[in-house]
């Protein structure tokens, strides 16, 4: 063997992509805490309002309550999270809703309307009242919050002009969007109503497979991903719960609330639009970093318009199920309704100077809003106190994600 001969060298073989190792399941979930925290603290409200309650709070007709009494919190917080992800705010919707909502009680008694038509155009007006808002804030540049307080001021006024008296006498099938039921379709399964179990499932199945995608494409793309153990846990977590409320609502008189429909249906629709589409990641960019944006090419104040279009027409949609649960229009409808969402965003983790949020974190801040909503009205606590409660909560979650954010510095 000649002595130059050398051994041969192993090939070095390139390391493994890390870019989705999240790391231990310990470490995951401190970095995430928020996002975690604010499940542990639902379930934690559930739990407390259950005892304090003597059951009562998780009876299956209070759960669908919860839902119809609450939807409008759903519905308009959707909006309002979009609107503070862009570093905004919207002061006026409860005004909006009702002001519009005496419109469509007028033209349903007054003009004679049928009420689907009716329906229709009071989404639209809402669209148009947007049009209004965005355009100084956009176009103009005045601030949000200074648009949006006169907005307050000028829709309860119209309010009151259009609903001097309480407007009644709707249709039934008006009504029946917010106090109705899906017909029982399917029979019954023992004492559950099949058409609600059949949406249940289907629902779960719908969560599961998303999710089991949602983890291919960003594993398939190299991306961070949350530990195997997070993945499953959470997936475990929302079947339980998913499974738990369907429960429930299937053993309740009505079984699924219409109302339960519409708001499912705006939650599928906007976190589709805030994930997947460029509307969606331009509102994020304008909320993260404005400049940025601009210098980026985010057309800034088309933007900033369609958000607030977006946002009345939302308010239109709160305004006719509000209308129709109360089945009459009154001029102080939807008083504090713009605190409630605004509440509900900020708890379900929405960040005080925008570029951070989601829709399904904004309904979890929901969720809570209407569980103390309906806890502390079964335990007839003086709506004062009620007002005293939910501020303190408010702080609370705020607080922590201050805490949070400082912590992770």
């Amino acid at each position: 063997m000649s002595a130059s001969t050398t051994l041969a060298q192993p090939t070095a073989q390139p390391e493994p992509s890390k870019k989705n190792d999240s790391g231990s399941l310990k470490t995951y979930l401190t970095q995430n805490i928020g996002q975690y925290g604010i499940l542990i603290a639902l379930v934690v409200i559930v739990a407390l309002f259950q005892i304090l309650t003597d059951g009562k709070l998780l009876y299956p007709n209070n759960v669908a309550a919860l839902i119809q009494q609450n939807a409008y919190v759903f519905i308009l917080t959707i909006g309002m999270v979009m609107i503070i992800v862009a570093g905004h705010i919207d002061l006026s919707v409860g005004s909006v809703v009702a002001f519009i909502g005496g419109i469509s009680a007028l033209l349903i008694t007054d003009h004679n309307v049928p009420w689907l038509l009716a329906v229709i155009i009071s989404v639209l007006v809402g669209g148009v009242v947007g049009m209004w808002q965005g355009f100084w804030v956009a176009y103009v540049g005045i601030p949000a919050f200074i648009v949006t307080l006169g907005g307050q001021l000028i829709f309860r006024g119209l309010a009151i002009v259009l609903v001097g008296t309480t407007v009644s006498g709707l249709p039934t099938g008006f009504n029946d969007i917010s106090n109705g039921s899906l017909p029982n379709a399917l029979g019954f399964l023992g004492a559950l109503d099949g058409l609600t179990v059949l949406i249940g499932l289907l629902a779960i199945g719908g969560l599961v497979v998303s999710q089991i995608r949602t983890r291919h494409e960003l594993v398939k793309n190299d991306l961070r991903t949350e530990p195997f153990a997070a993945f499953i846990g959470k997936i475990v977590l929302f079947v339980v719960v998913i499974g738990y409320i369907t429960y429930l609502l299937a053993k309740s008189a009505g079984g699924t609330p219409i109302v339960l429909i519409i708001v499912g249906a705006l939650v599928m629709i906007y976190t589709f639009v805030m994930n997947n589409t460029i509307f969606g990641r331009h509102i994020y960019a304008m909320g993260g970093n404005l400049p940025a944006a601009m210098l980026s090419g985010v057309k800034t104040k088309r933007v900033n318009f369609m958000l607030f279009v977006n946002m009345g027409l939302l308010a239109g949609v709160a305004a006719v199920v509000t209308t129709s649960r109360a089945g009459a229009a009154v001029a102080a409808a939807g008083s504090n309704f713009e605190l409630d969402a605004i509440a509900a965003a900020f708890i379900g983790g929405t960040a005080v100077n925008g570029g951070v949020g989601k829709i399904t974190g904004a309904i979890i801040g929901a969720l809570i809003m209407g569980v103390l909503n309906m806890g502390l009205s079964i335990m007839n606590v003086d709506p004062a106190w009620q007002q005293t409660i939910k501020g303190l909560v408010l702080i609370a979650a705020v607080a922590f994600d201050f805490l949070n954010k400082r912590r992770g510095k």
